[in-house]
């Protein structure tokens, strides 16, 4: 079992429930987040984190599942990313699980 992060700008929210259930990820949690960026860009609006403190509305999905699931939803996720037309991909990353309780 691992840890399954995934962050996205809001608008990708019902895409990402799509692509967990394709990846058979059942339970997880979400929360909304603000994301923010230090550094200015040319055009904040297309980046992945606005400029300035403001902010955007952005996600965080969380599950706790098996490396089955994980594989599956990476290449979702990868194949999703590659067909964007802006510069706010879909970030995920796994951490390893040394305790549960």
């Amino acid at each position: 079992m691992k840890l399954l992060m995934v962050t996205s700008v809001e608008e990708f929210h019902d895409d990402i429930l799509q692509l967990f259930k394709q990846a058979g990820i059942q339970n997880f949690s979400e929360s909304d987040i603000g994301g923010h960026k230090t550094v200015a860009s040319v055009v904040s609006s297309a980046n992945w984190f606005a400029a300035g403190k403001a902010g955007t509305q952005s996600i965080l999905f969380f599950s706790f599942t098996e490396d089955e699931n994980i594989d599956k939803v990476f290449v979702l996720l990868k194949e999703y990313n590659n067909n964007l037309e802006t510069n706010n991909p879909i970030k995920a990353v796994v951490l390893p699980i040394e305790r549960t309780l």
